[in-house]
């Protein structure tokens, strides 16, 4: 009985301490649909790994980025952004059969889940990491509109080593702010985001410049700046 007692007692207190959990989490999420986060998990463990490095960041509100930015990283990464609730669930089955198969977990990310990893987790492909990352990303999509998800997502992707948000990587690379960047330079910065510590926007590999042309190719396949019009309409 007293056995029975205290796995009782412990599961309570468990329960209690995953809802207390949830709360904050939500609290959290609330107060960033309206206020910019000081920092994120990725640019943390960059201040550690590699101590003293400058990070580069300026945030920027999405009225003041070039709608081709939008555009190029929807075609890159999350063509269906406009219509998914954080989870690509298409996308999550074609990974896993791939991973049954013997290839590796990749992503299948959607920037709504590649917002939630940057500002709360850690790199990885993990099952764990994954399925915090999809249940955080639901959260997003259930208490923040798409433009506020595309903002941020925006804000907080790493382009370089220490250079984060898409104002720093076009003052870095093309010498000129997020607001007046060209369908091609985009698509370039576009291009990296899969591997930002290997691929270069200023210096691209061919690799990089086929990626460049395919996705001002998608780009014009979506219709062009017509395709998120009103998902991200102010």
């Amino acid at each position: 009985m007293a056995r029975r007692s205290m796995l009782r007692r412990g599961l309570g207190m468990l329960a209690w301490s995953l809802a207390g959990l949830l709360l904050f989490v939500v609290a959290v999420l609330v107060v960033f649909r309206f206020a910019n986060p000081p920092t994120t998990a990725f640019i943390v463990a960059h201040q550690l790994e590699f101590s003293g490095d400058t990070v580069r960041q300026q945030w920027v509100r999405l009225s003041d980025i070039s709608p081709w930015m939008p555009l190029a990283v929807v075609a890159s990464e999350d063509q269906r952004f406009p219509e998914h609730w954080g989870v690509d669930v298409n996308a999550i089955k074609t990974a896993v059969a791939d991973f049954r198969q013997g290839d590796g977990l990749r992503g299948a990310s959607t920037i709504t889940q590649q917002t939630a990893k940057n500002l709360f987790l850690w790199n990885g492909r993990s099952f764990a990491r994954k399925a915090l990352e999809a249940g955080l990303a639901v959260s997003l999509e259930a208490i923040w509109p798409k433009r506020r998800i595309m903002e941020v997502y925006l804000n907080v992707a790493e382009f370089d080593r220490g250079i984060y948000g898409v104002e720093a990587a076009s003052q870095a690379y093309f010498g000129t702010s997020a607001r007046h960047l060209t369908s091609g330079q985009a698509a370039r910065l576009a291009a990296v985001l899969p591997n930002p510590k290997v691929f270069d926007a200023g210096s691209p590999s061919t690799y990089v410049w086929q990626r460049v042309n395919w996705i001002e190719g998608q780009m014009k396949q979506l219709s062009g700046l017509r395709y998120l019009e009103k998902v991200l309409a102010e």
